[in-house]
């Protein structure tokens, strides 16, 4: 009787524990880093709105979200991070993650993606699902599709068509594009879009190019006085999602991955209507800063496009088969 007891009791001991565990693992804990401006960058307020939508569905998950780069990861090492799983998200731009594969690249090609709409358009193409494949081959996976127009600044200049680039300082966020500035005449920095306002100070910048939404946030306006706006026409165009741990991603139940793809819709909805605003609030910002704006017309930017198919196009197609078919997918969904 006594022997049955004490195995009666040790059942429901191991089951307690079992339980326990199991509950540990569902009520996660998910930190989400990122470099830019708390409650004000568009790439904030949509993180939130996907947390706000997540738990919604699922108590268990809890996140805390580090903006401004307060977890103590520089931009660039978020990705390391999400790769050994010591972090579990982040919004990144994934142009960043060319250190680890040149084929992410294919975020930011000058002069592929015009538009929102067309951006929009590549969700769920063969294009997107083989940049998922390229994401899960390094370890991570694309939660949200956030994409953001930018445009160029200067502090001395009109930036119009290529020869007007030509001895300035400039960053542009990813080799391939560096590599058409280049071509034009310019000399290039690479940096994390959080130390443009910086460099401009300094002068080791004298111009940049850099998403709408950043122009504003980081208030380069301050250090910039001629702004090129993106409108009908736009040269630069990058994505900038959030994204999950591949490791942390396969340790979701199936419910809770379709709770993350349902956030994740809303959350492109509501950053979609502020990427459609965002060219005009630059152009705002400059103007009450007394910039001066321009916008692309249809002959600059067919100059730029014939320079990029000459330079950054040849090169980024030349970096491996994979990066063919990424930009051939891109290309085709026209």
């Amino acid at each position: 009787m006594a022997k049955t007891v004490r195995m009666g009791a040790a059942l429901v001991a191991a089951l307690a524990f079992a339980l326990g565990a199991s509950a540990g693992v569902n009520a996660q804990e998910i930190k989400i880093s990122h470099q830019f401006k708390a409650n004000a960058d568009g790439r904030d307020l949509a993180a939130r709105v996907f947390v706000d939508e997540v738990t919604k569905h699922d108590k268990s998950i809890k996140f805390r979200i580090f903006p401004s780069s307060s977890l103590g990861i520089k931009p660039v090492a978020q990705f390391d991070a999400l790769q050994n799983g010591t972090l579990e998200m982040a919004v990144f731009p994934m142009s960043y993650a060319v250190g680890k594969a040149k084929e992410f690249s294919a975020v930011i090609l000058p002069g592929t993606i015009p538009n929102l709409d067309f951006a929009m358009k590549l969700k769920n193409s063969p294009y997107q699902q083989k940049l998922q494949a390229l994401a899960h081959r390094n370890g991570v996976h694309i939660v949200t599709w956030w994409w953001t127009p930018g445009g160029f600044a200067a502090k001395d200049r009109d930036i119009t068509d290529p020869k007007s680039v030509a001895g300035l300082k400039m960053r542009a966020a990813d080799p391939t594009f560096e590599s058409m500035l280049k071509t034009a005449g310019a000399s290039v920095v690479s940096m994390a879009s959080s130390e443009l306002y910086p460099a401009l100070q300094s002068g080791v910048l004298n111009a940049t190019l850099t998403s709408a939404e950043t122009f504003v946030s980081m208030r380069l306006y301050e250090q910039t006085k001629h702004a090129t706006v993106p409108g009908d026409y736009t040269l630069w165009m990058l994505m900038q999602p959030l994204v999950m741990s591949k490791q942390h991603w396969d340790k979701l139940t199936p419910a809770q991955q379709k709770i993350f793809e349902d956030a994740a819709n809303k959350s492109d909805e509501y950053f979609l209507k502020l990427q459609r605003e965002a060219g005009e609030k630059m152009a705002e910002a400059y103007r009450k800063a007394g910039g001066k704006v321009h916008q692309m017309t249809k002959a600059e930017f067919d100059q730029w496009l014939a320079l990029a198919k000459d330079t950054s196009w040849k090169e980024f197609a030349a970096i491996s088969p994979e990066a063919k078919d990424l930009m051939d997918a891109l290309l085709q969904a026209k």
